[in-house]
């Protein structure tokens, strides 16, 4: 394969039609990630060589431009070290498939490649106390459309530890509100899992289905235009849910509660109540418990009990003395 603009074209192309589509048989999650990926990068590589998406080449994805790109990304887009990490690692898959379609191009693609993924410090976890998601769940007016699927959005969130993918991806079908009520919600990687639904949550939603009335293939929680929910529109609606809440609860008012905190939030409530911590992982749908171990990690009042368990320990106090004068240096590094 020539490395012309054509061939580059085509290139991105099969990347996404055969390797990802017919090989891999990728996610829709995936395929979406990867296609918005691939759009900033284009539309990047376009400001900076001064051609078009379709006029570009396979080296003018050269390390210059892709640390250029990353560099974009975190201080102009804002982006968190994650979602640069993100988009490096679909780039990289990419070059590992155009490594194969075109080894004129190895020497350019085995740079880029030698990227590393950027380190980063995992920030303690967010959670809201009981006092706080009571406030929250009785926010909206449900005598309004709008205010009941509001109430009902947060309650399923609250209830199932739902990532915000996989709520707004939920049918009608999905939720069996017989006997055992439960939500069948559709993870990661193509993973489904049953979560069981409280009492009060299988009410709220029998209601408003009763009210809806709508098919078993349409969206549990539709928009006004009867369309699934955006990302964007569950986020504005808890931010919504929030200010009315921090009318009554002091704490809320000016903190930023994402819809992951209504996640970790749950997982927190669970491990509190004495759930068992690989029930927690399944619940959430965490690949492996040592996702999980992170809720431990974050629960203080977990430590605080623990810590009175044990007796201090009955250590004499001995006087400092200082150490050689290379050591000390060493030690202030």
């Amino acid at each position: 394969m020539t490395n012309t603009p054509s061939s580059f074209s085509a290139l991105v192309q099969d990347f996404f039609g055969q390797r990802l589509v017919a090989q891999r048989n990728a996610s829709p999650r995936t395929v979406t990630s990867y296609r918005d990926t691939f759009r900033l990068l284009l539309g990047y590589a376009q400001r900076r060589t001064g051609r078009p998406p379709t006029g570009l080449s396979l080296a003018d994805l050269d390390v210059p431009l892709i640390l250029g790109f990353l560099d974009h990304l975190e201080k102009e887009r804002g982006n968190c070290v994650r979602s640069r990490n993100a988009r490096l690692a679909a780039i990289r898959s990419f070059l590992h498939y155009a490594a194969h379609q075109d080894p004129a191009s190895l020497q350019n693609i085995e740079r880029v490649l030698a990227i590393p993924l950027k380190r980063f410090e995992r920030p303690l976890l967010s959670f809201l106390s009981r006092d706080e998601i009571d406030a929250i769940l009785a926010a909206p007016d449900a005598s309004t459309w709008s205010g009941h699927r509001d109430q009902v959005l947060l309650a399923c969130l609250y209830n199932t530890g739902a990532r915000v993918s996989e709520i707004i991806t939920v049918c009608v079908d999905d939720a069996q509100l017989e006997q055992a009520p439960h939500l069948r919600l559709h993870g990661k990687g193509r993973k489904q899992r049953v979560v069981p639904l409280w009492k009060t949550t299988a009410t709220r939603l029998r209601e408003f289905l009763s009210r809806t009335r709508l098919p078993g293939d349409a969206p549990l929680l539709p928009n006004r235009n009867g369309r699934r929910m955006t990302r964007s529109g569950v986020a504005d609606r808890l931010r919504a849910a929030v200010a009315t809440a921090g009318l009554r609860c002091p704490t809320l008012r000016g903190r930023r509660v994402s819809p992951h905190t209504l996640r970790h939030t749950t997982a927190l409530h669970l491990l509190q109540s004495g759930v068992d911590i690989t029930v927690i992982a399944l619940w959430l749908g965490h690949e492996s418990p040592a996702t999980t171990h992170l809720y431990v990690e974050a629960d203080l009042k977990m430590k605080e009990q623990v810590l009175q368990r044990l007796d201090p320990p009955s250590s004499r106090r001995v006087r400092f003395r200082p150490s050689d004068r290379l050591l000390a240096f060493l030690d202030r590094l």
